[in-house]
């Protein structure tokens, strides 16, 4: 029941939404590797395939059925919503898994509980919905965790086969899998060593020793059979080219311009995985609690955990702790908190997406916490006051996605406020990552005498489609924030929430949302800020 009605949520709010701010290029890039047999377009982004290649299939197959490619401009609004449904596999998976894990650790009622705090976890569930990798890398990572945990004693097919081979479905679906993998192995193993019988401690030193051995094979042979799958066009890789041409004269210089022109293994899947590693290195401007860094915050992921998760999967939490912390000791709630630590390291910080692993973790353990807990009870009202808790959180999740729905993406639970004021704390993908156009047009719709200007944060191409009138003021020589109204044309401009309170785009884009957060808008959409400029705007400015 919560995966059918679930799917029909995410198929619904298909419609109701613009792209994000990555979907664009998935579904160019996705369509342009099955028209070419390659992956370069994908990777050369650090992006990781299979989930585009996924959800483009369908429209390739249209494609020949058809006869006639797609005009992605033209069709993009037809498209999306089926580009979209090739995320449902993995949500499936990772219904599938959170009931195998569930019942492994708390029997029938574990694995039912599980589904249902993850089906009705609305940041999962938003993700469910989108033509993106974080969903998928998710579903992946927990049936990584599964099998590895499940099969330790087994023979290889079962003990390093099947890990193997989820550990490279999570590598082709996102980069961050080469990490999260190992990581989820290293501790699911030490949590089962440490449930080792005392006398048998011994024991683990050839446990370790085999935990290395099969973790050597099932990150070599992934890693194998990623690079297979990702292909190369066995060119040679243009950056490391032009590096080795500006080296200084001599024997070094000739040598390398050599490897450099005749190294044709390029792109492959290493290039999307350096990339992306890149990327985690150097970090990203990044937005929370109205602070920007260009940079990243070392508290970002706790603090976001505590404004995005659920308010009664938070409290449910905080409970067990109190009355019954020993629950808490299974491998999947161990696991989410190990992740919650890692992510103090993580630097690229855009979005609760990023540990969507943890977030799921933490549903199935606290599941299984709660059951077995239940289970233990005292028979009377404490088994029944827990039992309730359990019932209770489900019905406050599922009530918080359903009065959100369309736009769980930019869920905010009760705590912090809700979601109406939530882009004053976070920004991107955790409240507005340009899907907002729709509701955008509903407003217009609804006042037809407004010519709107529309400062908008995201690469949906149908916005040129709307009748509204787009303008890139990031792209604008503003040179101060008084500036900004004589590049609009219409009284009424209409201000993506992640470009007035996100990270910063540049200079001109700081000085545009100066302007912007000096006034008070008239109105709102849930990611849209709407302003009267009216007359001289800079002189009738005022602070909000």
């Amino acid at each position: 029941m919560f995966g059918l009605a679930s799917s029909l949520a995410c198929v619904t709010a298909a419609h109701r939404l613009s792209a994000t701010f990555d979907e664009p290029v998935y579904l160019e890039k996705g369509l342009e590797a099955w028209h070419t047999g390659s992956h370069h377009g994908l990777i050369r982004l650090g992006t990781m395939p299979l989930p585009a290649d996924m959800q483009t299939l369908p429209l390739y197959l249209a494609e020949r059925w058809r006869g006639q490619p797609w005009d992605l401009q033209r069709d993009f609004r037809l498209l999306l919503p089926w580009f979209r449904l090739g995320t449902l596999a993995f949500w499936w998976i990772l219904l599938v898994y959170a009931l195998r894990i569930g019942r492994a650790l708390a029997g029938r009622w574990g694995g039912r509980l599980a589904v249902a705090l993850v089906a009705c976890e609305p940041n999962l569930l938003a993700h469910a919905g989108l033509a993106t990798a974080d969903l998928a890398v998710t579903a992946c990572l927990v049936a990584l965790a599964f099998h590895f945990r499940a099969s330790r004693t087994a023979p290889w097919l079962s003990r390093v086969g099947l890990p193997m081979l989820w550990f490279a479905l999570a590598l082709l679906t996102k980069s961050s899998g080469l990490v999260f993998g190992p990581l989820c192995m290293l501790v699911v193993e030490l949590e089962r060593l440490g449930r080792l019988p005392r006398e048998q401690w011994l024991g683990w030193a050839p446990a370790l020793r085999s935990l290395a051995r099969d973790g050597a094979q099932i990150a070599l042979g992934g890693l194998a059979i990623a690079f297979v799958y990702c292909g190369s066009d066995f060119q040679p890789e243009p950056t490391f080219v032009a590096w080795a041409h500006r080296l200084p004269e001599g024997g070094w210089k000739t040598t390398m311009v050599w490897v450099a022109e005749n190294l044709r293994i390029f792109s492959n899947a290493g290039e999307g995985l350096v990339r992306q590693i890149k990327h985690n290195l150097h970090g990203h401007g990044t937005y929370l609690l109205g602070a920007v860094s260009d940079r990243s915050f070392w508290y970002y992921f706790p603090v976001l955990l505590s404004i995005k998760l659920p308010a009664a999967l938070l409290l449910l939490t905080a409970a067990l702790l109190v009355l019954r912390p020993r629950s808490l000791g299974n491998w999947a709630a161990l696991l989410a908190a190990v992740l919650v630590l890692f992510s103090l390291t993580c630097r690229v910080q855009i979005g609760i997406r990023l540990v969507l692993p943890l977030v799921a973790l933490a549903c199935v353990g606290v599941a299984a916490a709660l059951t077995r807990t239940v289970r233990e009870a005292a028979a009377g009202w404490p088994r029944r006051l827990f039992a309730a808790a359990g019932g209770g959180a489900v019905t406050w999740m599922a009530m918080a996605c359903i009065l959100g729905w369309p736009h769980g993406l930019s869920y905010i639970n009760e705590l912090w406020g809700g979601l109406h004021r939530g882009y004053r704390l976070v920004g991107d993908s955790n409240y507005d990552w340009g899907q907002g156009l729709p509701e955008l047009a509903e407003w217009h719709r609804a006042h037809p005498d407004a010519s709107l200007a529309v400062w908008y944060f995201g690469t949906d191409p149908s916005v040129e489609q709307l009748d509204l009138h787009p303008v890139k003021l990031h792209d604008l020589p503003i040179e101060r924030p008084e500036d900004v109204p004589h590049f609009l044309h219409e009284r009424l401009a209409a201000v993506s929430t992640s470009l007035v309170y996100g990270h910063s785009l540049g200079e001109t884009q700081r000085r545009a949302s100066e302007f912007f957060r000096h006034r008070r808008p008239i109105d709102h959409t849930t990611t849209f800020l709407i302003y009267d400029l009216g007359g001289d705007a800079s002189a009738r400015a005022r602070t909000e």
